[in-house]
């Protein structure tokens, strides 16, 4: 007997920003797997098992769940932000391609959410108009170094990069790393946007440049967004700027 697996993101924090058809999937799920204070964010029935570890588990959690479903339970793997960003999709993956036969007969769907950085630029107009990337600043799972190589690849290139991961307790020097390697590219009026809990109740946005950017300004509550040197702000009085990248890139015809 096979049930069903589905991995949803539950997005950025705020309610709103979760979307029906995720809703849909809790509504109808038996027994959720995540990371604790995502399944806090659930208001499950009685009927309804939640099974939470620590966010460092995630091929734990996906033996876990792929085993509930083979035994036939409609389970709902539980991300915030978007599943496949740096979230649980990929750890299912992983399991199922290293796992025991059976896994591979389970019903999989992945369910998009809103991440971080699309709640954080649409708080302020358009970063992401133009070419961008998404990097993790984590080095649990692949090396500083590495991680310094594409931050430099992509500034040379112009993107536009948001970071996730950018500072932890065990990681308090990594964004000033980062920074420091933009430098050595980028011009220091590079627009940065500091994005924390983006759409919640104790959201703060700040805008700023890289020659000014702290990163003690940072959690891993926050997802920042490294403009590329196209990047504008347009100041607005009485208003927050709004920061945009043109849909064009400099030398191109419109």
């Amino acid at each position: 007997m096979s049930g069903r697996l589905t991995v949803v993101g539950l997005g950025p924090g705020n309610p709103d920003q979760t979307t029906p058809e995720v809703a849909r999937a809790i509504a109808g799920a038996s027994d959720f797997y995540g990371y604790a204070p995502y399944l806090d964010r659930l208001s499950l029935r009685p009927d309804q098992t939640r099974h939470a570890s620590d966010n460092r588990e995630e091929l734990d959690r996906s033996t876990a769940a792929l085993n509930r479903a083979c035994q036939g339970g409609n389970v709902c793997v539980v991300s915030g932000g978007d599943p496949g960003v740096f979230a649980m999709a990929a750890a299912i993956c992983e399991a199922v391609e290293n796992g025991p036969d059976a896994w591979r007969q389970v019903e999989i769907s992945v369910l998009p959410g809103i991440t971080a950085m699309l709640a954080v630029a649409a708080r302020i107009g358009a970063p992401l108009g133009h070419d961008f990337c998404v990097i993790s600043l984590s080095d649990n799972l692949k090396p500083w170094e590495l991680i310094e190589k594409r931050l430099a690849a992509a500034a040379e290139a112009g993107f536009v990069m948001a970071f996730y991961n950018p500072i932890s307790r065990a990681r308090p020097w990594q964004l000033g790393k980062a920074f420091d390697c933009l430098r050595a590219v980028l011009p220091g009026d590079t627009v940065v946007v500091f994005g924390r809990a983006a759409g919640r109740p104790d959201e703060r946005i700040e805008i700023t440049d890289l020659a000014a950017a702290d990163p003690a300004k940072a959690d891993m509550a926050t997802c920042i967004i490294v403009g590329s040197p196209e990047t504008r702000s347009i100041a607005r009085p009485g208003l927050p700027p709004l920061v945009y990248t043109p849909r064009f890139a400099k030398g191109a015809s419109r």
